[in-house]
């Protein structure tokens, strides 16, 4: 990770429209490297589009982003394509991504993945795709975590390995910002909730 050492993340009066309708306006926050943001709100408060807009897959219908980050993005959707094993999965997106194999072999044993390599993404749970999908993100290489809902599928133990994962992530300077109905174990963060 080459994060810039003193840069933050200023998002400033930023508004979203989603099916013809304003889901939050006024959003302002900065987050600066080693910090994280935990979301909150009820469904349908624009968490998820949030996140979609600091990724870059959304655009806003007012406000700024000015993010000089790369993204990782681990969301609801574990894009594993059944037949494929997931050494050989994990290892396209590492390529994609430009992320080195050893990045790619520190996270599957970050998240306890290593036993599970050589089965086909199809046969995992949905907590061991959940954490192959955060072992992704974390191969990458971004310095800045866009995480919806890290937490869902997860047991105790795994949930103790993404808020280990997180906090070194942190402490190498990077940025986290995750949506959550529930304590995942970001410890001391920022909090914006969205909605009523």
């Amino acid at each position: 990770m080459s994060a810039p050492s003193s840069t933050a993340i200023t998002i400033t009066d930023l508004a979203c429209d989603r099916g013809g309708r304003r889901v939050f306006d006024g959003v302002s926050f900065t987050l600066s490297p080693g910090e994280a943001l935990q979301v909150e709100g009820p469904n349908g408060a624009g968490k998820s589009s949030l996140l979609r807009l600091l990724g870059g897959l959304l655009a806003p219908a007012a406000g700024t982003i000015d993010n000089p980050y790369r993204v990782a993005w681990a969301g609801h959707d574990v894009a594993l394509k059944p037949g494929v094993t997931l050494a050989d999965e994990l290892a396209h997106w590492a390529r994609l991504d430009g992320a080195e194999p050893a990045a790619v072999a520190a996270a599957v044993a970050a998240f306890a993945l290593t036993p599970l390599v050589d089965l086909p993404a199809g046969i995992l749970s949905s907590g061991q795709r959940r954490r192959a999908s955060l072992a992704r993100a974390m191969a990458s290489g971004a310095e800045l975590w866009l995480l919806d809902e890290p937490g869902v599928g997860l047991d105790t133990a795994s949930l103790g390995l993404l808020a280990a994962a997180i906090g070194r992530h942190r402490a190498a300077g990077g940025l986290v910002v995750a949506v959550t109905h529930g304590e995942i174990g970001i410890d001391c963060p920022q909090t914006l909730r969205l909605g009523a």
